[in-house]
């Protein structure tokens, strides 16, 4: 009788205790942002993309091809930087998939998926993290452009609505390298994989010259090319010519990505083995 006694009141305060609530879905999401923003405290090197990368762009082909193509450095620099912009961002995309490739390969993918949250908080955490990436490659980028000579014509609300525009674009952009790294083996062919699209993509768009100045056969790829009409909208927005035109048709290749992937992507991580 003295062993039974102990055992019931243990049930009894176990069963009159309060179960603890249930996390919500931004509860969820906002531990797995705050996961990948303490990746930056203890790997800092992940912010040489953001960083040294984009400087290193901005100078060199405002420098080296300024007088070549525009005549001076100065008139060429209001033409390209919102495009290197574009271009710098939209090609960092690429490691929200890789780093999700990389948590598959060591197993912590697997202890994620048995836990009882939101499932899409690990990926969309990741994303919004990634969101905060490009505003920082952004900003840096638009500061050295003013200190080198740059004045958007659209003022400071244009340049806001720039880069919200942008970093909108290459969040949806994301979610096609989160696909891609439920499905290679490796963070190595991801990355082969993203460079293999982006690279003609942003070189073959009017990032760096006026597609009028080319062949009509590529001036028609141009102005058909996704990162063109990003380019085109962020450029206007930046000296006050966009048109509704130009912004809506970015707003809908965003919106067609995120219909596409984001529910492809949760299909495979749901359904990865």
């Amino acid at each position: 009788m003295s062993q039974i006694e102990p055992n019931e009141k243990l049930i009894q305060a176990l069963s009159t205790r309060e179960r603890p609530k249930k996390p919500s879905r931004l509860t969820n999401t906002g531990t797995f942002f705050w996961r990948a923003l303490l990746k930056l405290k203890y790997v800092p090197e992940q912010l040489l993309d953001v960083t040294v990368f984009p400087i290193m762009f901005l100078l060199m082909f405002t420098y080296l091809f300024g007088g070549a193509i525009a005549g001076s450095t100065g008139d060429y620099l209001q033409f390209l930087l919102p495009g290197i912009l574009a271009m710098t961002v939209v090609t960092i995309t690429m490691y929200t998939g890789m780093e999700l490739n990389n948590d598959i390969s060591k197993g912590i993918f697997d202890r994620f998926r048995s836990l009882p949250i939101w499932r899409p908080s690990v990926l969309v955490g990741a994303l919004l993290m990634d969101a905060v990436r490009y505003t920082i490659a952004s900003t840096i980028m638009i500061i050295l452009g003013l200190i080198m000579g740059f004045r958007p014509e659209g003022g400071f609300i244009g340049v806001v609505l720039a880069v919200s525009l942008l970093v909108l674009f290459s969040f949806s952009l994301s979610w096609i390298w989160t696909t891609l790294g439920l499905i290679v083996r490796t963070e190595k062919s991801l990355m082969g994989i993203s460079m293999m699209v982006l690279f003609p993509l942003t070189f073959v768009s009017n990032v760096f010259v006026d597609p009028r100045t080319l062949p009509s056969w590529l001036e028609s790829f141009v102005e058909i090319n996704p990162i063109s009409l990003l380019v085109t909208a962020v450029r206007g927005l930046m000296h006050g010519s966009v048109t509704a035109a130009q912004i809506g048709w970015v707003l809908l290749a965003s919106f067609l990505l995120i219909v596409i992937f984001a529910p492809l992507t949760m299909y495979l991580y749901r359904n990865k083995r």
